[in-house]
């Protein structure tokens, strides 16, 4: 199975990169499954309900998000209604939608997909999702009701990412981290045969800080006085994400790389895709 995660859409810069590339992307790789994260869409902040579908629209069988869930507070009315827009699954019991779900890929396979957020410098501070992660896989395992299983950690601490893809190793197809918006280096395979990485980066225009304009951010650094809103940025975005070949078989990777295209990062695309 083709598998590809795009990180963190930021902003309309972000949004319109990965609304425009993904089909072109899903038709020359012959992509069987894709799972976007979009929690800061809407200006930087959440996501509504019409990028959701655009998002959708354009090719994306999951929208995953993080601690920035419900700043757009429809979401908290169409959560429920959308099986394919994931909020984190540790939330407490009773928060609007789904945290995880079981999808079919474009090739047949049962794909279970799961958004989870750290604890590790992050707000709110939410259940032990560790625990939880444990529990999900116990309920579905990979190669009985599931035939791949996909992790978004939404997570600050690489500590903590990378403690969960070893959790996880050979239990989840793949633990991609999201939530810091830069890619990292350390794409691979772990052990057991799960794909890995500490962070997929962010679809956004990268002239920015994290994917808001510079200006602000520097200023509240440099000063400690704010003088106004962060802005997402407006520059060309790349489109920044993780590629993985899944085996049919087992349901664990066999071949991980980095997929980096547009905007100002070097261009990178999959070895095995090309």
């Amino acid at each position: 199975m083709r598998f590809l995660f795009l990180g963190d859409m930021v902003g309309r810069s972000g949004r319109t990169a990965v609304t425009d590339r993904l089909p072109g992307l899903i038709s020359d790789f012959r992509l069987d499954f894709v799972v976007v994260n979009g929690e800061n869409a809407a200006g930087g902040f959440g996501i509504t309900r019409q990028i959701f579908i655009d998002t959708i629209d354009a090719g994306a069988n999951v929208v995953t998000t993080g601690n920035h869930v419900w700043d757009q507070r429809e979401a908290l009315q169409f959560a429920p209604q959308e099986p394919q827009f994931l909020r984190p699954l540790n939330y407490p019991k009773g928060a609007p939608g789904n945290g995880s779900g079981l999808f079919e890929a474009r090739n047949g396979a049962r794909v279970l997909v799961a958004n989870i957020m750290g604890r590790v410098f992050m707000s709110p501070e939410l259940d032990d999702p560790f625990a939880c992660a444990g529990d999900l896989i116990a309920s579905c395992p990979l190669g009985e009701q599931s035939d791949a299983i996909i992790l978004d950690f939404h997570a600050e601490a690489t500590s903590e990412k990378q403690s969960m893809g070893h959790f996880l190793d050979g239990q989840a197809s793949v633990v991609v981290g999201t939530h810091t918006h830069v890619p990292t280096a350390d794409h691979q395979i772990l052990a057991h045969g799960t794909a890995f990485q500490s962070d997929a980066g962010m679809c956004g225009d990268y002239d920015s800080s994290l994917g808001m304009e510079k200006e602000e951010p520097l200023n509240r650094f440099v000063s400690k006085i704010p003088k106004g809103r962060f802005e997402a940025a407006q520059g060309p975005a790349t489109v920044c994400g993780l590629a993985v070949e899944i085996s049919d078989r087992t349901g664990l990777a066999e071949r991980v790389e980095p997929l980096r295209v547009g905007g100002r990062l070097s261009e990178t695309i999959p070895s095995f895709w090309s």
